[in-house]
């Protein structure tokens, strides 16, 4: 019998999804992107992790995960309606 050793969809979708704030996060701080394309990314980023925490059948530490990257790009987004 083989085991599976690879995550799961949810979590590989949770780590694409980090990595992309991630990296947004770092094109902000180096400028390397355009305020405005930024605010419209985020928002999009957003909005997604929204949808997929409204999810009635995802498990509760997946949604926690969501959740904490959520807050995080928000908090991105708020430093950015600074600017």
């Amino acid at each position: 019998m083989t085991t599976d050793n690879r995550p799961d969809d949810g979590e590989h979708k949770l780590e694409n999804l980090e990595a992309a704030v991630d990296h947004l996060h770092k094109s902000i701080e180096s400028q390397s992107i355009a305020v405005g394309a930024a605010k419209g990314i985020l928002f999009s980023l957003i909005e997604t992790l929204g949808a997929l925490i409204g999810d009635p059948d995802l498990p509760e530490h997946a949604r926690s995960g969501y959740e904490a990257l959520r807050d995080k790009a928000s908090e991105l987004r708020g430093g950015l309606d600074r600017h």
